[in-house]
């Protein structure tokens, strides 16, 4: 039946890459091989085939809507997708984009197909994939915090009770010995004993301060800053402001973390010789923002440049938050974060 149509450009058209056609009075009086062939028809079988057919049961009566909105004027013109139903019952999803056009003297859409199926397929799995590495580095950030935990308290309770335990038998060989040699020795064990419980001490912390969990989050900013500054030299203070809320420890950890990598950047890599850091709570948002008076950075977002800000940019998010890090006002860099509070149960 196509055949016997007026079609402009007949040969281009019939050989074009993208489907064409042509619906009137709901019917398809012209399709290319293009586009039938994207349905698993060929252009006679389609031809004088109702709209009704080529499309899923569940978006027929939208299609039908879209094309009477073109012929009676309503919008010249629709781009949208679709799922097309092919000849042997799969769904093909297809890209249309449809014109309200006369054809010999009556109102009709003539539009342009394209089969997206493989690209919505590729960008499902590429979600999919997204996810399950977001899933992955959620689930390692929650083991590693974990065995951090497990780690510093096994130091602290077992290496650092077993040092002590030393510590008190030196001690009390040195009440029993007026050798000396041996007290020497002795005094020596002890500075050693003495050294070893406070680098297992430091150690602990490090791994995870109990000011964290004893006294909170700013009491635990406050600490890490007073050592970074004493280890670097680099002046720091800590601003906190509005901050009334009770926060959940996954969160208190979050953004201790962020604040641990982010001096950790700005000492090896910042050349800065002050760092601010401001702690607040707004719109039910828990705020932090790190500046410093560094030589910057190139680059306005965590990419994959940086290993440690893709750590801290994966933290926030795993809160249902969001960290970017750009060039500050005055030169340096200014790193903020914000994630949600949790909701209220009253």
């Amino acid at each position: 039946m196509s055949k016997d149509l007026d079609i402009p450009f007949r040969g281009i058209v019939e050989q074009s890459l993208a489907g064409i056609y042509v619906i009137q009075d709901e019917v398809f009086v012209y399709v290319n091989a293009t586009f039938s062939g994207m349905l698993g028809y060929t252009p006679e079988e389609m031809t004088g085939m109702h709209l009704r057919q080529a499309v899923v049961p569940e978006l027929q009566d939208e299609t039908i809507r879209n094309f009477h909105r073109r012929v009676s004027g309503e919008v010249p013109s629709i781009r949208y997708t679709t799922v097309g139903k092919h000849k042997l019952g799969f769904p093909v999803t297809l890209d249309v984009h449809g014109s309200n056009l006369q054809y010999r003297g009556q109102p009709a859409v003539v539009g342009v197909g394209v089969n997206i199926s493989e690209q919505v397929l590729q960008q499902e799995e590429l979600r999919i994939s997204r996810e399950r590495l977001r899933e992955l580095a959620e689930y390692i950030n929650t083991a590693r915090e974990e065995q951090r935990t497990r780690i510093a308290r096994e130091l602290h309770d077992v290496v650092g009770g077993m040092l002590t335990s030393m510590k008190l038998d030196v001690q009390r060989i040195a009440r029993k010995t007026e050798n000396p040699q041996l007290k020497n020795i002795v005094a020596d064990l002890l500075a050693l004993a003495q050294e070893s419980i406070d680098t297992v001490r430091s150690i602990s912390e490090d791994l995870r301060p109990g000011v964290l969990d004893h006294l909170g989050l700013p009491a635990a900013l406050r600490a890490a800053l007073r050592q970074f500054s004493e280890r670097t030299e680099i002046a720091s203070e800590l601003t906190v402001e509005d901050f009334d809320e009770v926060v959940s420890q996954p969160r208190e950890t979050a953004v201790y973390r962020i604040c641990q990598e982010a001096l950790t950047n700005i000492a090896k890599h910042a050349n800065a010789t002050h760092v601010h850091v401001r702690l607040y709570t707004i719109d039910r948002q828990l705020k932090l923002e790190i500046k410093d008076n560094g030589r910057g950075i190139s680059n306005s977002t965590p990419t994959g440049k940086s290993i440690g800000l893709l750590s801290m940019a994966e933290r926030a998010r795993e809160l249902g938050g969001s960290l970017t890090v750009e060039r500050g006002e005055r030169g340096g860099a200014c790193l903020q974060m914000s994630i949600p509070l949790e909701e209220r149960h009253d």
